[in-house]
This record gives structure tokens, C-alpha cells and sequence, in this order.
């Protein structure tokens, strides 16, 4: 390995203590291996400094950064990233697994594919145990050439996790940091799609964790979500209003702000103006978690076989 890993892996955290170690395991454990992996702890107050203080005394790939006060999950999460030293990026959860070949499968996709800018595989939700939940088919057209293809797909289409694909480090630092309000992960991860297209590793090989403390699902509404991912969000001069026309807004922006023709500038300007004025109908706010399977044979699926850390374990 280089001194300078070809990959970085960004991984914000605040008190992650109950999952983080199994997720330092799965990353650490991937068949590809020139990375750094970038820990930025926001003020936990449990036993996550511990763990990661642990983990780097053993693994001289992982950097433990500690900030004295909480921040806030958008800030943390665009910090980590400037720490970061790779031409590669990939943002990683405390709380998710990654089968072993993940990263290398990515990786080789980018490298295939110089046009695309962000790589990532097919996935399903998993419960606090580790058993699958709910494996979900990609059905978003992120991989066409055309960028308002790719944006319309990304208004339409319940996202997958391509905010935790691998991404061309310098295409992110191109577009506009994650912001705070309702929902800036999906205008945030759009504004990358208008910048290329991205490609879906046809193979089950990441594990999304939904459990009670999950950010989501701690804080149920807009205001709270927003609040966590930044506590300046609190207050009455972020009431919800303003936080829905924050989110419309940042696709406004992220269209003006990318690099297209004025032609495909105008079919992502309609295709928004249409998906705006749509958003009653039905299933409209449809949560991954809540669909029936694609497959229902993919519930027997062994993560404990996928996942490294896990060997030994009884499903």
C-alpha cells in the first residue's frame, strides 16, 4: 500500500457503541485493501471512543478523529470527507454491514467504466441481529447517459443507498455539501447524478441496519430528523415550512449549479415542476423498510457468510 491509500472511507459516528464494532470488522476485513478508513466521532459519550482507539491500535489503516461538541450528523459527515486523502470515496455507517468484496467489486466498476462517478450494489435491510428483512430490487435509471434520464429516475423512483456508493472524489468536492434540511440526501446525492451516471453491482453485497436507535427512527418527525442533522435546525426560524421548501429548493439549485446544456438544464427543470406537483399521490412517502420482498428466497440469505467479523455465528 501506498502512502497515499487510492480509497478513502469517511465514517461519522456519535454514540455508535452497540453496532460500530461489527462494522469496523466487515470494513477492515474487505478483499480489497489499499484504503484509509477516517473515523470522526462527534462528541460520543458512550464507549465509541473506546472502541475505535481499540481498532486503531490494531489496524494502522484506520485515523480516529474526535470533535468536543456535537455538530450534527450533515456537518460531521461533510468534515470527515475533507480529512480525507483518496481519489475514491465512500461514506460508511456506524450501524451497516458490507459484504467482503464490496469495496473491491466498486472499485473495479469505476475503474471499467471511466464515465461513471459513483459505484454501488444491490442491498437489503437488515434487522438488529443481522437477519435480512427486506431485500429490494435497484429500479432507478441512474446508469443512463442522459443526465435529466438520471434525475428524473432520482424524483420518481424510491431511492436506494447510492449516498453510500463509492464515489470520484473529485466530482464530490464539485457539488454543494450535505445540507440539513428535509431530505438533503436525496437532493444531495441528484446533484451528483446530473454530474455522470452510476452503476449497480448486480450482487447482494450491502446490509443496511434498521433498529430503534436508528437516526430515522429515533427522531420520527421532519423537525427532529433535521435537528439531528444539525442542531442549529432548532428553534422556530426553522419551522417545517421552511424546511420542505429547503428541500424543494436544493434540486432548484442543484440543476442550476451543474454542468449541463440548456436543453437537458430545461428537461430536469419540468421533470422537478412535474414531480412537485405530484407528490399527493399515493405511496408517495413509501419507506424502503415497508415494501414486500423481490424475493423471497433472498430472506434465507447468510450475511454471517458475506460478512467478515461474523464467522461462527448462528443465524
Amino acid at each position: 500500500m501506498t502512502d497515499r491509500p487510492r480509497l478513502s472511507i469517511g465514517l461519522p459516528v456519535h454514540n455508535g457503541e452497540e453496532y460500530l464494532a461489527e462494522s469496523l470488522e466487515a470494513l477492515l476485513g474487505q478483499t480489497y485493501e489499499d484504503f484509509e478508513l477516517v473515523v470522526s466521532d462527534n462528541a460520543s459519550t458512550d464507549a465509541t471512543q473506546d472502541i475505535c482507539r481499540r481498532y486503531a491500535e490494531k489496524d494502522s489503516r484506520i485515523r480516529y478523529l474526535r470533535l468536543p461538541r456535537n455538530v450534527g450528523a450533515a456537518p460531521n459527515h461533510n468534515y470527515v470527507f475533507t480529512r480525507c486523502r483518496g481519489e475514491l470515496f465512500k461514506w460508511a455507517s456506524h450501524d451497516d454491514l458490507y459484504a467482503r468484496t464490496l469495496l473491491e467489486r466498486c472499485v473495479a466498476a469505476l475503474d471499467e467504466h471511466p464515465d461513471v462517478v459513483l459505484a454501488h450494489a444491490d442491498q437489503a435491510v437488515i434487522d438488529e441481529q443481522g437477519r435480512v428483512k427486506v431485500p429490494y430490487a435497484y429500479t432507478l435509471a441512474t446508469d443512463s447517459p442522459r443526465a435529466p434520464v438520471r434525475f428524473r429516475s432520482m424524483l420518481f423512483e424510491p431511492g436506494g443507498d447510492d449516498f453510500y456508493g463509492v464515489l470520484r472524489a473529485d466530482v464530490l468536492r464539485r457539488v454543494k455539501p450535505h445540507d440539513s434540511y428535509h431530505h438533503a440526501d436525496r437532493t444531495f446525492v441528484a446533484e451528483i447524478g446530473l454530474h455522470g451516471r452510476f452503476h449497480q453491482v448486480p450482487e447482494l453485497l450491502y446490509f443496511r441496519r434498521d433498529h430503534p436507535t436508528r437516526a430515522e427512527r429515533a427522531n420520527p418527525s421532519k423537525r427532529s430528523r433535521c435537528v439531528n442533522l444539525d442542531p442549529r435546525r432548532a428553534g422556530p426560524l426553522h419551522p417545517t415550512p421552511r424546511l420542505l421548501a429547503e428541500y424543494v429548493g436544493g434540486f432548484v439549485s442543484a440543476i442550476r449549479r451543474a454542468p449541463l446544456s440548456s436543453a437537458d438544464r430545461r428537461a430536469c427543470y419540468l421533470a422537478l415542476a412535474e414531480w412537485a406537483a405530484s407528490r399527493a399521490r399515493p405511496g408517495a412517502g413509501e419507506r424502503v423498510e415497508d415494501r414486500t420482498p423481490v424475493d423471497p428466497e433472498l430472506l434465507a440469505v447468510s450475511v454471517d457468510a458475506l460478512v467478515a467479523g461474523r464467522e461462527g455465528r448462528r443465524t
